[in-house]
C-alpha cells in the first residue's frame, strides 16, 4: 500500500513542478512593461509634432519635462504623461495576464477528459457494484486532478481489501489517510500563482492611489507656483497624471479580482468533486469488506 501511495506521489509532483516560475517571469514582464511604456507609449509619433523633438529617439525624449509634451490624437500619448508609476501598472495588467493564462491552462488540464459529472456519476455507480478495477480504468481515462486522487484511493482500496492483518476500523483510517494525502499533493499544483492574483488585486489600487496623489500634488504645486495666476498647462498635467494613474490602477485590479475570483470557484468546484468521490468510495469499503 505504501509502494502505490509513493509512485502517485511522484506523479503528483512531476504535474506540481510544470507551470511559471514567478522568481523568473515576473522580473522579465516587468522589463517589458517598462519597454511598452518608453518604446511604445513614449514613442514621439503619439505626440503633436513639435521643432524641440526632432531627431530625438524615444529614450531621450521620455527625459523631456511633461510640460513640454503635446499628445497628439488617440490615449497613448495621454498614458505616457501619467508619470513614473504608469510602468509599474502596466507591468502589474501584463502579470495578471499572462498568470490567469496560466492558470487557465492548468486548471483546464486538471479537470481532466471528458464532463467532470458524468465522471463522478460513473465513478459512483460502479463502486455500488463493486467494480473497483472498472473504475480504476476509468480513472485512467479521466486523466486529471480528480483521477489521480480517486486512482490511489482505488488502489489503496484494493490493497486493504486483501489485507489480513488490520481491522475494519483500521482499514477505514488507512483508506481515508490514503486519499487525503492524494489530494493533499494534488492542490499545490492547483493553487500554485494564485497569491500573485489576489495580491496584485489588492497592490495595483494602492501603487496607482501614490501616482494619483503624486498627480494631484503636481496639480495643486502649479496652483501657487505662478504667483496667484495658476499655470494651466502644468495644473491640466497634474490632474490628467491622477486620472491616468487611477483608471490603470482600477482596470488592473478589478480584472485580477474576477480571474481570481473565477479560478478560485473552479478549484473549489474539483475539491467538492474529490469529497464527492472519496465518500463514495469510503462508503463501499464499508459495505463491500
Amino acid at each position: 500500500m505504501e509502494m502505490n501511495v509513493s509512485n502517485n506521489e511522484e506523479q503528483v509532483v512531476a504535474k506540481k513542478l510544470g507551470g511559471l516560475n514567478p522568481a523568473l517571469i515576473i522580473p522579465v514582464l516587468i522589463l517589458i512593461g517598462v519597454a511598452i511604456y518608453i518604446f511604445v507609449l513614449g514613442n514621439p509619433g503619439n505626440f503633436k509634432a513639435d521643432p524641440r523633438l526632432d531627431g530625438l529617439s524615444s529614450v531621450a525624449f521620455s527625459g523631456l519635462d511633461t510640460k513640454e509634451l503635446h499628445p497628439g490624437n488617440g490615449f497613448m500619448g495621454v498614458i505616457y504623461m501619467g508619470g513614473p508609476i504608469v510602468p509599474i501598472l502596466i507591468s502589474f495588467m501584463i502579470i495578471v495576464i499572462v498568470f490567469s493564462i496560466e492558470r487557465a491552462l492548468v486548471l483546464g488540464k486538471a479537470t481532466g477528459k471528458g464532463n467532470i459529472d458524468n465522471f463522478v456519476l460513473t465513478v459512483r455507480r460502479l463502486l455500488n457494484q463493486n467494480k473497483v478495477e472498472e473504475a480504476i480504468e476509468e480513472c485512467d481515462r479521466q486523466e486529471g486532478s480528480i483521477g489521480n486522487v480517486v486512482k490511489e484511493g482505488l488502489t489503496t482500496y484494493k490493497a486493504l481489501s486483501n489485507d489480513t492483518t488490520m481491522n475494519k476500523e483500521q482499514k477505514m483510517v488507512a483508506l481515508n489517510k490514503s486519499i487525503e494525502e492524494a489530494t493533499t499533493l494534488e492542490m499545490p499544483m492547483l493553487e500554485k500563482n494564485m497569491m500573485i492574483l489576489s495580491t496584485l488585486g489588492t497592490v495595483a489600487t494602492l501603487v496607482a492611489l501614490l501616482g494619483t496623489v503624486i498627480g494631484m500634488i503636481k496639480a495643486f504645486s502649479a496652483l501657487g507656483s505662478g504667483g496667484g495666476t495658476p499655470d494651466s498647462a502644468a495644473l491640466s498635467i497634474g490632474i490628467s497624471e491622477a486620472l491616468v494613474n487611477t483608471a490603470l490602477g482600477i482596470g488592473t485590479s478589478a480584472v485580477a479580482i474576477v480571474l481570481y475570483n473565477y479560478f478560485t470557484s473552479k478549484i473549489d468546484g474539483l475539491t467538492f468533486k474529490i469529497d464527492e468521490i472519496a465518500m463514495s468510495i469510503q462508503q463501499s469499503f464499508a459495505e463491500f469488506h
